[in-house]
């Protein structure tokens, strides 16, 4: 599913009261008051339901008679969902779902590197050469690193011409994202593009053993520079 606009007051109304579920202020199977939502929004009652809408869309609440708009159990949530993922984020860091979301990628990428060995084009190790050169010229810009590396880890999934696979982007780039907002918020790190290109040229000599092991050492470098950060910040 794609990921929502958050511009103008009923992208901020959607945020607002979909983080409010998220973090439990408002508990699963909880009655929501639309009278008194619609008043501190200060929206139309059209507007507030088209913002639930997108909440419903994504499982989070559901509307019946005589009940009216609640919150269905977290089971029902769509947790793969790119917003939902996100807005779990809103409030900081959630270590939780950082690591759970590391789970996923250690299970999916080395896999989809063993794959883009086989069926990668000359057009997506361009691809991901692009990506390689944006993070070399990043020059410390967070904003510049953490661009860089979507774009290659997107040009990966591209490159595995599986469509599934790439549909994965979302859970992977949002989850991606704020691992690398983390690490490259302003902190000193290790070059990342030795560990990036390892898997770039296994890709281009066609080595699936090469490829799912760089990437299983490039999980594994992710996973140590986000202890790093986490251990500088238990010290202070």
């Amino acid at each position: 599913m794609a990921q929502y606009a958050r511009r103008g007051v009923h992208g901020q109304t959607v945020e607002a009261i979909a983080r409010r579920i998220l973090t439990g202020e408002i508990a699963a199977g909880a009655t929501l008051n639309i009278v008194a939502l619609q008043e501190e929004f200060d929206v139309s009652l059209t507007a507030l339901r088209e913002a639930l809408k997108v909440l419903s869309a994504k499982g989070i609440v559901d509307a019946r008679q005589k009940r009216g708009t609640f919150v269905r159990p977290r089971a029902d949530w769509n947790l793969l969902d790119g917003d939902v993922i996100r807005w779990q984020f809103a409030e900081g860091t959630d270590q939780r779902l950082l690591d759970q979301l590391h789970e996923v990628r250690a299970i999916i990428e080395p896999a989809a590197a063993r794959l883009a060995a086989t069926r990668a084009t000359e057009d997506d190790l361009i691809a991901l050469d692009g990506a390689l050169a944006e993070m070399a010229h990043a020059n410390g810009d967070p904003a510049a690193a953490i661009a860089a590396d979507l774009a290659f880890h997107r040009a990966l999934l591209t490159a595995t011409h599986n469509e599934l696979l790439e549909r994965m982007e979302v859970v992977m780039e949002t989850g991606l994202a704020e691992r690398d907002r983390l690490v490259h918020g302003g902190t000193p790190h290790d070059d990342p593009v030795p560990s990036h290109r390892a898997v770039v040229d296994a890709l281009r000599d066609r080595d699936e053993t090469a490829a799912e092991t760089a990437m299983r050492q490039l999980l594994d470098k992710a996973v140590r520079d986000v202890e790093k950060v986490r251990g500088r910040r238990g010290s202070q």
